[in-house]
């Protein structure tokens, strides 16, 4: 019987609000789809399953600590994911991910479409909190400390309905 395989480690991420008018005009790579649904949202922990291309991976992430959670990770069958998704989780997040490469550094770029459609964030995982960067010029507002821009609010409180709050 085979063991379960999985990654452990210690998140560390810092995310930007994205000019819209300077990402629309940025040279781009193919985006890898993403759909993703949460077991639970919980703030001490949540987890996840998300559909990442042709590959499914169940999350589970820590209380956030500064700008850094634990973090486990490990891969499943994607027919399983699809059905913990539609049996399981509240509503879904899509996302359009870009991997953007900027000063040795590799940003995450998500461009919400659905409940969230209009959102762009940039995320950059980081090896330590006071590790240094420079920010691309399509990057602007810091929003790592907002809780309303972690996926597992969106999720329930999709950015669609901030506009009409």
């Amino acid at each position: 019987m085979g063991g379960l395989f999985y990654f452990y480690s210690m998140e560390i991420e810092r995310k930007y609000l994205v000019d819209i008018q300077r990402w629309e005009n940025l040279s781009k790579p193919k985006p890898i789809k993403i759909v993703q649904g949460y077991l639970t949202t919980n703030p001490e922990k949540t987890i996840r399953v998300r559909i990442k291309g042709e590959k499914a991976l169940m999350t589970i992430k820590g209380q956030v600590q500064g700008i850094a959670r634990e973090e486990i990770e490990f891969e499943i069958p994607i027919d399983k994911a699809y059905e913990l998704i539609h049996k399981f989780c509240g509503a879904v997040i899509e996302k359009n991910r870009y991997l953007i490469n900027h000063k040795g550094k590799t940003w995450e770029v998500d461009v919400f479409e659905g409940n969230n459609k209009g959102l762009v964030l940039a995320e950059l995982e980081l090896q330590t909190e006071d590790e240094r960067f420079t920010l691309p010029d399509w990057v602007t507002q810091e929003v790592t400390h907002d809780f309303r821009y972690y996926n597992s609010y969106l999720s329930e409180n999709p950015y669609s309905n901030w506009k009409n709050a």
